[in-house]
């Protein structure tokens, strides 16, 4: 099995990414199994094959400990790893080929406490990667590019994974993918438009974290990506092949 773990900020796409790849790796011939990890999640676009919501429910939480939504939220965030055991029986019973895992809409709830880690650590599979998620329409801006670049760095060397980045909702943003592509693959280009917003010592700081991360291998080429017209896939699953099974491809 290879687990591809769904990640980004809140509403950057990540269900419906996961709908998708389920979707896409049935369309050739393998069984991706869709895991939902957030149990906080009221509708989902496609149908868990496993569902953390079937052992952690953010009502009864609130009841029993007394708490409000976001108490509720932190709780069943340090719970997921308590629930590894009967997480890992069920993936083993399907026995997918691929496990995509959608993980919580607040990411600093899985990414940054031990549960997340964790699980991603000891869930049994043969190779994992993660996606991360730049919102088109949260990047349009420079300074916004950098500061979701550095949580995407953080991130990465937090979970310890090799990570790819997709640039979500490109239907929706106009033209203005085209400039993050471009900022996400010259960091010259980045710095220019970071000067042209700010000025002085702010512009010089975002310029020396810049050529930080591409020294620490953490900048990000992303690939431009449409959940509605599936404009980008290709590209993604080749990437993910390359890292999960060496370049092979389905149906190679």
């Amino acid at each position: 099995m290879q687990a591809i773990y769904l990640t980004g900020t809140a509403g950057s796409g990540k269900s419906l990414l996961t709908s998708v790849l389920v979707s896409w790796y049935a369309k050739k011939g393998a069984f991706a199994a869709a895991v939902n990890l957030d149990p906080g999640a009221t509708s989902l676009p496609y149908t868990p094959d496993v569902d953390i919501r079937d052992y952690i429910d953010l009502n009864t939480l609130m009841e029993s400990y007394q708490l409000g939504p976001n108490g509720a939220l932190i709780l069943a965030a340090d719970l997921l790893a308590s629930r590894i055991d009967e997480l890992q029986s069920e993936l083993d019973k399907a026995n997918p080929d691929y496990a995509i895992i959608d993980t919580p809409g607040q990411i600093e709830l899985f990414a940054y406490r031990d549960s997340g880690p964790f699980l991603i650590k000891n869930l049994r599979c043969d190779n994992k990667a993660t996606i991360f998620l730049f919102d088109s329409l949260l990047v349009s801006s420079a300074t916004n590019f950098v500061s979701i670049a550095l949580l995407a760095g953080s991130l990465k060397l937090r979970l310890e994974v090799p990570q790819v980045g997709v640039l979500s909702k490109k239907d929706l943003a106009g033209n203005k993918w085209k400039s993050v592509l471009k900022w996400s693959s010259s960091v010259s280009a980045l710095e220019e438009a970071i000067s042209t917003e700010h000025t002085g010592n702010y512009s010089l700081l975002i310029g020396s974290v810049l050529r930080d991360l591409v020294k620490l291998d953490l900048g990000y080429e992303l690939i431009p990506f449409s959940s509605v017209t599936e404009e980008g896939i290709n590209e993604l699953s080749a990437t993910l092949s390359r890292i999960l099974t060496g370049g092979e491809e389905l149906g190679d």
